[in-house]
């Protein structure tokens, strides 16, 4: 497989031409509406190779690919698939996860990962994240999620998954032309189990993603999910 070639998803309806790659497991491909999307190899198949193309396809891959001079930043990743149509009667409630997905299952001791946000509902979110520093925080994202979509977050080795253990997720939910529910904006902390990473069965398909991922609940119909923070410390000083 290399840039230029013809693909198709295998895991779900739709294809393109190969723009990219990001390390040996991510292909960039892009869409009829110019968007690129980044899937594991193993799920594309190339149907037509690069020196197959129509000189009209060449020209016009060519022409949109001269202006791509490095990968985009993770702020500029695209929405994975696109919105549904149509909006659905359990999307007017706001439901927010963020996902994990292994680079290489098989590895679990060494592989590096990718993390996603989902959004499955009918409302457009802006969302931040955030990962704790001591008593401060540092933002690793924010972007805004189209409704029923999930948009890639970034990617990351075995040495920041300690970085991720306290996440901050703020979430803002609105509808476009529209009127809509007013929701609250809403503030969600969770400490993630680190073990989990290195543990296989934590990892399974789901509805979202076809292949292994660990999913963490953000919001569930309407209400953020908080994970109770429990310090030693604060415990035995209680304690004495």
């Amino acid at each position: 497989m290399k840039i230029g070639d013809k693909v198709r998803f295998l895991s779900e309806v739709g294809g393109g031409i190969v723009s990219g790659f990001q390390g040996k497991n991510i292909v960039l491909v892009e869409d009829e509406d110019g968007f690129e999307i980044p899937m594991q190899v193993r799920d594309v198949i190339v149907i037509a190779p690069s020196s197959d193309l129509s000189p009209e396809e060449e020209n016009l891959f060519k022409n949109q690919n001269s202006k791509i001079k490095e990968p985009p930043s993770k702020e500029e990743k695209p929405v994975t698939f696109k919105p549904k149509p149509l909006e659905r009667r359990e999307g007017e409630l706001l439901n927010l996860y963020l996902s994990f997905l292994p680079d290489d299952v098989k590895e679990m001791s060494s592989t590096g990962f990718e993390s996603y946000l989902v959004n499955d509902s009918n409302y457009y979110m802006q969302v931040s994240l955030l990962s704790a520093e001591g008593a401060s925080w540092r933002l690793r994202f924010c972007g805004v999620i189209e409704p029923n979509s999930k948009l890639f977050v970034e990617a990351f080795d075995r040495s920041q998954v300690n970085d991720l253990e306290r996440l901050c997720v703020q979430a803002i939910a609105w509808k476009q032309d529209k009127p809509f529910s007013l929701k609250p904006a809403t503030t969600t902390e969770l400490r993630l189990n680190l073990t989990k990473f290195y543990k296989l069965h934590v990892f399974h398909p789901n509805e979202f993603f076809n292949e292994p991922n660990w999913t963490e609940d953000i919001i569930r119909n309407d209400k953020p999910v908080r994970s109770i923070f429990v310090d030693a410390e604060q415990v035995k000083e209680a304690l004495s």
